[in-house]
């Protein structure tokens, strides 16, 4: 999905037009997402199940607010379909105050870690959750390695065949791994994209935001990403233990670690392939990261895109 296309299914949503200054793109990766006046605007690819996950995401945003955790929050109950693209509403933050770090994210992780399981539908009453809550939903597994298909598919010609082959493999064995692991935390609720990106901090203190991840599964999923982006994306050394410290644990003291980063890395290399095709930049930082995997080297550096 490009600008363009998202701007299509942003005026046939009736909220590309009619606003000072027009929608102005906020960013375009796995979603578009735009700024129209007070609303953020997020606009999902023409998938099967991104339209469930919308309808997820409201409900979590929900579920947040009433446990008193800082997130963002849904201007519109339910999620559209339009164009075949799921299309949510969100209440606009205001500007940063400044720059997320590790311990902020620490802090929110702490509350979500803390949750509950999730208030899933009762039998007796399908429209209320349990523990009080006034939403209901199910939190699916974190399926970190479930969206590799298709963003190979996508890659399509773009990239080597024995690339693509190499990472399926490298899924396959991993998802093994990960589901034969024996946890140090106890499993539940997790952002299953924990990272400072997804934090702004705001006049009132950090908030969490993106919460189309979210799942009940280990909840050290959330902490290797921070590993990883230390061994891989250049995160200081400081922030790490800065993150470490705030949440009371570093994960790469559990063994099941390095099972949980190679499953991210592999996700993280296909997700690069999609945007393969026609995208000099993604066909290079694809072949970086593969070379990088095939070659054992842990050290190699990973650029964000």
């Amino acid at each position: 999905m490009d600008e363009a296309g998202a701007r299509d299914v942003l005026d046939a949503a009736g909220l590309g037009a009619g606003v000072a200054g027009g929608a102005e793109l906020l960013a375009l990766g796995e979603n578009a997402v735009f700024g129209v006046g007070d609303l953020v605007v997020k606009i999902g690819r023409d998938a099967p199940g991104l339209l469930d996950r919308a309808r997820r995401e409201i409900a979590v945003a929900e579920w947040l607010r009433e446990s008193g955790v800082p997130a963002v929050r849904a201007a519109e109950p339910a999620a559209r379909s339009v164009s075949g693209h799921p299309v949510t509403l969100w209440h606009r933050l205001p500007e940063a105050v400044r720059p997320a770090g590790a311990g902020d994210l620490a802090a929110l992780l702490r509350l979500i870690h803390a949750l509950p399981a999730a208030p899933v539908p009762s039998r007796s009453s399908p429209s209320s959750g349990s523990s009080g809550s006034s939403v209901a939903f199910e939190l699916p597994r974190r399926e970190l390695l479930g969206g590799v298909e298709r963003w190979l598919r996508l890659a399509g010609d773009a990239i080597d065949a024995e690339d693509a082959d190499y990472l399926r493999e490298r899924r396959d064995g991993f998802a093994a791994a990960a589901a034969a692991l024996v946890p140090h935390l106890a499993p539940g609720p997790i952002h299953g994209d924990a990272l400072p990106r997804n934090v702004l901090v705001g006049p009132d203190g950090p908030v969490l935001v993106d919460l189309e991840t979210f799942s009940s599964d280990l909840r050290e999923h959330d902490l290797v990403v921070m590993a990883l982006s230390r061994d891989r994306y250049g995160l200081g050394g400081e922030a790490y233990d800065e993150f470490c410290r705030v949440y009371g644990w570093d994960v790469r003291e559990w063994e099941g670690c390095a099972v949980l980063r190679g499953a991210r890395e592999t996700a993280s290399c296909a997700w690069v392939a999609q945007h393969a095709p026609g995208n000099v930049a993604a066909l290079a930082e694809f072949r970086r990261r593969v070379a990088s995997l095939r070659d054992g080297d842990a050290a190699v550096r990973w650029h964000p895109f």
